[in-house]
């Protein structure tokens, strides 16, 4: 009967001791890197476009 009292004495203090602690975890916000473009990045294509059909109607 003593064996299993100081087993579960013993089991008590060792789960209160990997209990934790009352501080609240650090966490570190994540890195966003942007790359950055110019404003006329996307205007490019719309007006290669516009080139290919202002020639295709002037050819017909």
């Amino acid at each position: 009967m003593k064996k299993l009292v100081l087993a579960a004495a013993l089991t008590a203090a060792a789960s209160t001791a990997y209990a934790g602690n009352l501080e609240e975890p650090v966490v570190e916000a994540p890195v966003v890197v942007e790359e950055t473009q110019g404003s006329s990045q996307g205007i490019i294509l719309p007006l290669i476009l516009l080139v290919v059909v202002a020639a295709a109607v002037a050819a017909s």
